[in-house]
């Protein structure tokens, strides 16, 4: 393994960031190329986790010569973001100079030549520096997996339909309870402008056979210890080892993913009406009917008058919760897997 440490200078003087680059040479030039990197919204940690136990398995690999294709690590993408506190609370998820996502507003490349990006010492905002390096590691692979994690969550993924249905394989292999699938998301996410440039492809000559563009949900913040990452880590391996990147005569993989594949259209997204203590009906994984009970916001502590309970607007499965119980009107509570297109459907992504 080579580790490679690439500097960026801040937007003033006297300050820089570094990303930590951990590449693995295959020995194989015609293999299959994964790209792997996590928190880009600094403290979501679980697939942190999972990288920092995979490590050592894909140096194991190494020293065996059973590397095939290359892979490149990044395990903390987002120095920025896992560098902002506030009042002693964490908050990696947008930039505090622009309030920007940090998962939002990548450059969509039509091809794979990443020439035309701002330099590591262009005249752009660091924010902005950082996610045209990103990208310049990314785009080489065929695979590429950016690891998150949801507030309250089951273990899901985010999919364009062009790689459907052959990505089953990866949620086989991470114990997937559910795809989501898109079309265009239409806010530039780090998996849309990976998964660009291959879109801009004819179907030909696409080879989603080899191809893996995927943002994975490890279920929720808090789901950080070491049997979870350690399982997590076995999980990205197996995939690895499936898909030829990685040789390993001793794991095998059984595709049989049989969750929902849902778009995007159809989730429906459960917001605060009003602002409260939240008191959720329901738990992750729960399959609900349509008019259930899903979560009361409390207005009046002491007074039931106060309270506004939200029911299920059609029958599906629950699949994330937010980890907070003190909200502000129009927050999200909770994301409700449907069969049908929400009445609450509208373009980009499901979140800010």
């Amino acid at each position: 393994m080579k580790t490679e440490t690439i500097q960026l200078a801040g937007d003033v003087p006297g300050n820089h960031i570094e990303l930590r680059v951990l590449r693995f040479a295959g020995k194989d030039e015609k293999a299959v190329t994964a790209y792997l990197q996590s928190s880009l919204h600094g403290s979501e940690l679980p697939g942190q986790a999972a990288l920092h136990f995979l490590i050592p398995m894909l140096e194991k690999a190494e020293r065996e010569g059973r590397i095939a294709g290359d892979i490149t690590v990044v395990p903390q993408a987002n120095p920025i973001g896992s560098a902002q506190w506030f009042s002693h609370q964490h908050l990696g998820r947008f930039e505090f100079f622009s309030n920007v996502n940090f998962n939002r507003s990548f450059p969509l490349l039509d091809t794979f030549d990443t020439s035309g990006l701002v330099s590591l010492d262009g005249p752009k905002p660091l924010a902005e520096r950082l996610k045209a390096q990103l990208l310049r590691l990314a785009l080489p692979h065929e695979i590429v997996l950016d690891l998150h994690c949801d507030d309250e969550s089951e273990n899901y993924l985010y999919i364009h339909q062009a790689f459907l249905p052959e990505m089953y394989d990866l949620a086989s292999s991470l114990g997937s309870t559910a795809i989501l699938s898109w079309n265009s998301t239409a806010d530039a996410a780090f998996e849309e402008a990976c998964a660009h440039p291959v879109l801009q492809l004819p179907d030909s000559k696409r080879d989603v056979k080899r191809r893996a563009v995927t943002t994975v949900e490890f279920r929720g913040l808090s789901d950080v210890d070491v049997a979870t990452g350690k399982a997590d880590a076995e999980g990205l391996y197996r995939f690895l080892v499936h898909r030829g990147v990685v040789i390993d005569a001793a794991v095998k993989l059984t595709v049989d993913f049989k969750g929902p594949v849902t778009p995007l259209e159809n989730v429906e997204m459960v917001r605060a009406p009003q602002g409260g203590m939240v008191l959720f009906h329901v738990n992750i994984g729960d399959e609900v009917e349509a008019g259930a009970k899903l979560v009361t916001v409390v207005t009046i502590p002491g007074d039931p008058s106060g309270d506004v309970t939200l029911t299920a607007p059609q029958a599906g499965r629950i699949l994330t919760r937010r980890s907070h119980r003190y909200t502000r009107r129009g927050d999200d509570l909770l994301k409700l897997l449907g069969s049908k297109r929400s009445e609450q459907a509208r373009p980009g992504s499901l979140e800010a």
